[in-house]
């Protein structure tokens, strides 16, 4: 593939960029109508993670799964699909974005179904893992269709906008739908929910958004394929066995750190490289990644927190749980259309700072009402860090889709979302690691419970509410109150490390966005 950016980083203050090579142009109405068919994928997305976070306890529950096993059914469906964005977004410069999106549509579908009804924890694990496989394919190609149909700068800025509110809009659907289910079905039935959107997209998709592609595409490497995924699956183990304790984790990081720089060099030496890793010279486009993949580290730590606490500690029901973070989702929605309006006369560093530290503060609430078991406090913290995240990521997303020239939209989409999902595995890895090994560590079995039951509670929060049903009162009280309470000593830790990781993404913006205009 050719190189992804060969503009001067100055390119981000063009007004109206030139339709790419090869794009149709349409009329308004029908840009708008695409733009509300490309958002499908994009809410199924949002929906699909939530919900998944919210059937934690049931699949517990359902298939005993071990700590680890817990972490691998969140983290194995973002680790594939961060694995193989860009090299989709390659294909889908070369195929055609909007083939390769209905064709991640049909195989998204079927593999949904299959996860339903997976027998074992470890089934589940292998279809998240084809679910990021087909979601490789959805996600780059809606984004660059997207900067293929609203090519004025302007009207593109809102409609990323727009877009990025479906991603709000499917956190608010998600556990509220996903709770109605979850409470009257098993939890497979939660999985199901991607059959009737992505239904929907099939019909819509080839009569309102035109296809586009690379007129000059690279070509797909496939050993660089391998490299990425390798470096990240060793990062991944490496990061999980550490918050185990385990020192070994060391020599998996370091593993990976080196097929990583493998990697580097490769894209360096050739002419066509599948990540132009050059691109990353220009400081407004690796401050706004940066920014992106941060600010998606602490929010999937704190959701991989809370769908937990709101149910296994308060005691509410998924619908309920779901309703509580409905504020905090509304909020991302509209703070991510106002800001449209405010970039226009305030520098996108400034307001993609100033939403990182309101977003920080929200962690910082967090921490300080954790174990409190209050739903209340930890609905402020989430409309708090929502209304900073909804600022930020509308600005930055904006600014990667701007530095990349049209013709290499599929592969620039694909290093956007890579981002996300990057973040998404780290924040699960890292802080999902270190919940999980603070709360195996701080928790305490009383005595008469059988080594197969202790060890059942020991695992996860989950594991210790299913022994408690089953034990005497008095047993079930005291085991209870030490999992409730490791579980919230390790939410303060957790919530601590997403706080410094947001500060630290506003020095980022700072430093990298000082030159971008709007």
């Amino acid at each position: 593939m050719a190189q992804i950016l060969t503009a001067p980083a100055s390119s981000t203050t063009n007004p109206t960029p030139a339709p790419a090579p090869g794009a149709t142009v349409t009329s308004p109405v029908r840009r708008w109508i695409a733009l509300a068919v490309l958002m499908l994928p994009v809410l199924l997305v949002s929906i699909d993670n939530t919900v998944l976070s919210f059937a934690l306890p049931q699949i517990s529950a359902a298939l005993e799964p071990g700590g680890t096993q817990l972490l691998w059914i969140v983290d194995a469906y973002s680790l594939v699909l961060a694995g193989l964005l860009v090299p989709m977004g390659s294909v889908a410069d070369r195929v055609g974005r909007r083939r390769l999106l209905l064709t991640g549509a049909v195989g998204f579908a079927a593999v949904s179904a299959l996860a339903a009804f997976a027998p074992s924890a470890g089934a589940l694990v292998v279809a998240r893992a084809a679910l990021g496989f087909f979601g490789a394919m959805l996600m780059p190609s809606a984004l660059s269709l997207l900067r293929n149909v609203f090519t004025d700068r302007a009207e593109r800025r809102l409609a990323i906008a727009v877009f990025a509110s479906a991603f709000a809009a499917g956190s608010a659907v998600g556990p509220i739908v996903g709770g109605v289910l979850l409470e009257h079905f098993w939890w497979g039935s939660v999985f199901l929910l991607a059959v009737p959107v992505l239904v929907l997209l099939g019909i819509l998709a080839p009569i309102f958004v035109p296809e586009s592609r690379d007129p000059a595409p690279g070509r797909v490497d496939p050993l660089s394929v391998v490299l990425v995924m390798a470096a990240m699956l060793a990062v991944v183990l490496g990061i999980k066995t550490l918050a185990k304790g385990d020192l070994l984790g060391l020599a998996e990081l370091t593993v990976g750190l080196g097929i990583g720089a493998v990697f580097v060099r490769r894209q360096l030496g050739r002419p066509d490289p599948m990540l132009d890793v050059r691109l990353f010279t220009h400081a407004a486009f690796t401050g706004s990644v940066l920014v992106n993949l941060l600010s998606v580290f602490a929010l999937v730590g704190f959701l991989f927190f809370v769908s937990q606490d709101l149910q296994l500690v308060i005691g509410l029901s998924p619908v309920q749980a779901g309703l509580v973070l409905v504020p905090g989702t509304i909020t991302t929605v509209v703070a991510g259309l106002s800001v449209v309006r405010i970039v226009r006369r305030v520098r996108p560093a400034v307001i993609v700072a100033a939403g990182l530290c309101v977003s920080a503060t929200g962690y910082l609430v967090t921490a300080l009402v954790a174990g409190r078991g209050e739903a209340g406090w930890i609905a402020v913290a989430f409309v708090v860090l929502a209304l900073g995240v909804g600022m930020a990521e509308t600005i930055s997303n904006d600014l990667i889709v701007s530095t990349v020239p049209a013709a290499k939209a599929g592969a620039a989409s694909a290093i956007s979302e890579t981002a996300y999902e990057v973040g998404a595995v780290l924040g699960t890895a890292v802080l999902g690691g270190i919940l999980t090994a603070s709360y195996h560590a701080a928790v305490r079995v009383p005595d008469g419970v059988t080594p197969a039951e202790a060890a059942r509670a020991a695992e996860t929060l989950g594991g210790a509410t299913n022994v408690a049903a089953d034990l005497p009162a008095d047993q079930a009280s005291a085991l209870l109150g030490s999992a409730h309470a490791a579980f919230g000593s390790g939410v303060v830790t957790t919530s601590v490390i997403g706080f410094v990781a947001v500060l630290g993404a506003a020095a980022i913006a700072l430093t990298t966005l000082r030159r971008a205009t709007s």
